[in-house]
């Protein structure tokens, strides 16, 4: 296994939504404190091709490797798109887009990350939800999606997430839970990973939504004991636009999003600072915040 040691840091960020001019501001200021930094981007770019390329041949220019995973909005067929593609080969277009830029997706091998806090396998994984986190009292996703349409919180993947091929988005999320569980089975149980996804891999982050419904496209029951079966040092997410860090099980679960002006707008800390996941422990880079590592398939 060949890889490659620094002194940088690995950070990591998710949800820039840069369509609001403000996020691409921040964008445009982040910079890596070191040349040896490794940036994680964990989904919900953009909704379009043209602003997804643009952030990420920007953050792959800075920082040593730049590690991709598609959040929801990636994967819309949104309207205001020239690329009409669906389902899965609009996610196969993107992860062709970033492999000509240089950014490492889940359709690649595993980097490990051999500077301070290392060595850790790094995976990027593409799991979307199946509608196994139901609202209190439901127990089908039938009976989940009437009430969501009931208190009107009704995620917009209903109309832009195509599944195509899949007859379904749960059914398209179970192909690729059985998958990256097989690849993840294959890590050297010598080595620690960091799990980066769009979702949590746990539903405990979902407890403090506002409108808990929303939690039915928030992830899968399936993934429920990943952070134990596969010796996790951090679990990195976004989506839920709720930046924190929590426990679980004694394993580390970082939410890393930025989210909408009108969101970070009502928060103390800084907008478009980079969550540092390795090394733990001592301050947070004041900036927004990449060394190529070994190869694990």
């Amino acid at each position: 296994m060949e890889s490659t040691a620094g002194r940088g840091q690995l950070l990591a960020i998710s949800d820039l939504h840069i369509g609001y001019p403000e996020n691409r501001a921040l964008v445009e200021e982040m910079r890596p404190t070191s040349d040896d930094d490794w940036l994680l981007v964990a989904g919900d770019v953009a909704e379009t091709v043209v602003d997804i390329r643009w952030t990420l041949e920007k953050l792959a220019a800075r920082f040593r490797k730049v590690i991709w995973v598609p959040g929801n909005h990636e994967l819309w067929t949104h309207p205001s798109d020239e690329i009409t593609l669906r389902g899965v080969r609009r996610y196969e277009y993107l992860v062709a887009m970033c492999r000509e830029l240089g950014v490492t997706t889940p359709e690649d091998p595993y980097p490990v990350w051999e500077g301070p806090g290392g060595p850790v396998v790094i995976a990027p994984l593409f799991l979307l939800y199946d509608y196994t986190w139901l609202p209190k009292g439901c127990t089908t996703k039938e009976q989940g999606l009437e009430y969501a349409h009931g208190t009107g919180i009704v995620c917009t993947d209903e109309h832009f997430l195509h599944p195509d091929p899949y007859p379904t988005r749960e059914a398209w999320c179970r192909a690729r839970v059985a998958e990256t569980e097989r690849r993840l089975a294959e890590i050297p149980a010598d080595l620690p990973t960091v799990l980066v996804n769009h979702y949590p891999l746990d539903r405990h982050p979902t407890d403090v939504l506002w409108y808990p419904e929303f939690a039915m496209w928030c992830g899968t029951r399936l993934t429920a004991d990943w952070h134990r079966r596969f010796r996790v040092e951090a679990m990195v997410y976004g989506h839920l636009h709720i930046p924190r860090t929590t426990h679980h099980e004694g394993v580390r679960f970082e939410e890393v999003s930025v989210g909408y002006p009108r969101e970070w707008r009502k928060r103390a800390k800084q907008p478009g600072e980079l969550r540092r996941i390795l090394p733990t422990g001592g301050a947070e880079p004041k900036k927004p915040l990449g060394a190529d590592g070994g190869r694990v398939r």
